[in-house]
């Protein structure tokens, strides 16, 4: 039940299901797939597609291939449409991109910092300012992905970064007419491994993103399990592997200590810590095979914990974490199948890396801001937000460019 009473809540509720199915099929569906994906009669979904493009939600094109008659329409992003601004801040640098209904993100910019929450997010909070400034009513929020756990909606503590209890908001300082989400990054990974990756129909899934050390959450019916104050994914810091190394959490024995890129360094005697050395450790992963084999192994038998408690269809593995399957799969899966139990052996979750690479945290910051646009609510505060004449001019509304080059993203 959708809880709609009259007419007008029907048709506000059928909207946002309509522009909720282009974002999540990437604009790829034609307008008659969506019609009946949705079970809409073809009245109807002519008349939402056409209120759509009337408030700049939605713009049509045809179809690249269609067979005899008019060409098929599909719907995708309006030029002057809504736009998230999706921010992924890592230990050493952050990346800010516009993503619009679809799914396409353009990277805006991208810059290191010094591993202080001051020069993060103080530089941060300028350039999202910038942006805001410059897109005008587009933006419907931003979303933004940490490399920490994130408690009651704002709170990161980085502790090998030495933050505790930053309050990520206050120092972005956004206005209240731009929503803000906050998130751990491998939470946000999670969420577009389900929307847009290989966790996609999995009932339950395990997703593990591995940087500097590896982050992981449990997926049920779609959703990362957050946990009560919201910082759940954290099996980093649990005890998987049977060391006892002191960790900077404060903790001993983290499985943090033996798998990313600290690891790495540390493997073969290089300075580690700090959100420092990224570099360096991309070559000891190209050039040392017996520190890749050791992360390898270590991920394998954390693996194998997590598996036998969680009970997952599929683990996906993103970040460094898929890099290291992809270089010592054999490794990894030797250390994990003797750790699993018999019952787990017997039928195994497949193990795969994330379809998309180092771009899921920032791509489930995006989902974040969708998810709470895409709603009847969210889209009557953008018809009221629409400018009553004019429109700002092309160059205000282009996002396709970059103050750094997309390829030097970390």
């Amino acid at each position: 039940m959708n809880g709609a009473t009259t007419s007008g809540e029907l048709r506000a509720h059928n909207r946002a299901r309509l522009l909720r199915a282009v974002h999540d099929c990437g604009a790829a569906r034609t307008r008659s797939q969506l019609t009946r994906d949705l079970g809409l009669a073809r009245g109807t979904a002519s008349v939402l597609v056409a209120g759509l493009a009337a408030d700049e939600l939605l713009h049509e094109e045809p179809a690249r291939e269609h067979g005899r008659g008019r060409p098929t329409q599909v719907p995708g992003p309006h030029p002057r449409g809504p736009l998230a601004l999706a921010v992924d801040v890592r230990e050493d640098a952050w990346e800010l991109a516009a993503c619009e209904l679809g799914g396409r993100a353009t990277t805006l910019a991208v810059r290191p910092h010094d591993g202080t929450p001051q020069d993060a997010l103080g530089t941060l909070a300028e350039a999202l300012a910038a942006e805001r400034d410059r897109l005008g009513h587009r933006v419907v929020g931003a979303g933004v992905a940490l490399a920490g756990p994130v408690r009651h909606g704002g709170l990161v503590d980085i502790a090998h970064l030495g933050w505790r209890s930053i309050d990520v908001p206050r120092l972005l300082g956004l206005p209240p007419a731009v929503p803000l989400s906050v998130g751990n990054d491998t939470a946000f990974a999670a969420l577009a491994e389900v929307r847009r990756g290989r966790l996609r129909g999995v009932r339950v899934g395990l997703h593990l993103h591995v940087d500097f050390d590896p982050g992981g959450v449990l997926v049920v019916d779609g959703r990362p399990l957050g946990g009560a104050a919201g910082s759940g994914a954290e099996f980093g810091h649990m005890p998987l592997t049977g060391g006892d190394r002191p960790c900077p959490c404060g903790a001993r024995g983290c499985w943090a200590m033996e798998v990313g890129a600290n690891a790495l360094l540390r493997h073969v005697g290089l300075a580690y810590g700090g959100g420092r050395g990224r570099e360096q450790a991309a070559r000891v992963l190209a050039t040392s095979g017996e520190a890749v084999a050791a992360n390898a192994r270590a991920l394998g038998r954390g693996i194998a914990a997590l598996v036998n408690a969680h009970d997952p269809e599929a683990v996906t593995l993103s970040g460094l974490g898929a890099e290291l399957r992809e270089r010592a799969g054999e490794e990894l899966w030797a250390a994990c199948e003797p750790y699993l139990m018999a019952i787990r052996r017997e039928a195994p979750p497949r193990v795969e890396g994330s379809a998309l690479g180092w771009r899921g945290a920032l791509l489930g910051a995006m989902e974040s801001v969708f998810d709470a646009f895409l709603t009847p609510h969210g889209l009557a505060g953008w018809r009221q937000n629409q400018p009553d004449q004019g429109r700002d001019t092309p160059d205000q509304q282009n996002v396709m460019y970059s103050t750094s080059k997309a390829e030097n993203a970390p």
